[in-house]
């Protein structure tokens, strides 16, 4: 077997995913799909942390909810990302992986909180950990979650699963002509407002020298692929390509 481009990463998926064709929140045999995926990775000796959104619930601020304000609109964005985190941990489990759940804020008696040294301890003991709760902060998106916890456990890169194949000049659905860009500097994506991760996500990336790739998570091995070195999806890295 190839070796691993990467020892530890986080992998961002987001809420959409889960969804499947079926337009339920989480579908079922997506979810085993994802998860089976997931597991083939890491039987490969990659630690994995995952940072699960809760777009297939609810998006926060975004669904513009009448009489709800930003900040209860986020925090309920936050709730929708732990049953995501626990859906996602019962089918690992099911699967014979391992899996702890580590939450940005309060669910006692059902998920245990986010500490750093907790996350660092799962990984070496070779669990797999699930990121939930985003930042624990409304204004945050959780794509600055999982830009956070890679710096916080020494990740090797950021994989953001999507609905998509990577990053395009103009959204693929509405504009089929698209551009789909294979390897972007983290400028490029700031000075072209590419709508690849929020501002203070790719700021944080590329401030600690995070790579990031992203890529269709509904394409079944192309995770793997990726990880054994395939040149898939949209890999944004340095500063600038100039």
């Amino acid at each position: 077997m190839k070796t691993p481009l990467f020892k530890r990463i986080v992998l961002k998926l987001s809420g959409e995913v889960l969804a499947g064709a079926s337009h339920r929140a989480i579908d079922g045999p997506t979810l085993e799909n994802i998860a089976a995926q997931i597991r083939e990775v890491k039987d490969c000796g990659v630690d994995i942390a995952v940072v699960v959104g809760g777009g297939n619930i609810i998006r926060g601020a975004s669904d513009h909810l009448p009489g709800v304000n930003r900040i209860a609109g986020d925090y309920m964005g936050m709730l929708a990302t732990n049953i995501n985190a626990l859906a996602l941990k019962s089918c690992f489990e099911v699967q014979k992986v391992p899996t702890v759940i580590l939450s940005a804020i309060s669910v006692e008696g059902v998920i245990d909180s986010f500490a750093q040294d907790a996350a660092l301890s799962h990984l070496e003991e070779g669990k797999l950990v699930i990121f939930a709760g985003g930042t624990g902060h409304p204004y945050f998106t959780t794509d600055t979650a999982a830009a956070l916890r890679a710096v916080e456990i020494g990740a090797d890169a950021i994989l953001k699963g999507t609905k998509v194949d990577g990053v395009y000049s103009a959204d693929p659905v509405e504009v089929p002509q698209a551009t789909l860009y294979q390897y972007l500097s983290f400028m490029d994506v700031l000075k072209n407002d590419l709508k690849v991760m929020d501002t203070t996500a790719v700021s944080l990336c590329m401030e600690h020298n995070i790579p990031l790739i992203v890529f269709n998570a509904k394409r079944e091995g192309t995770f793997k692929r990726i990880i054994l070195g395939e040149s898939l999806g949209t890999r944004i890295e340095g500063e600038d390509n100039d």
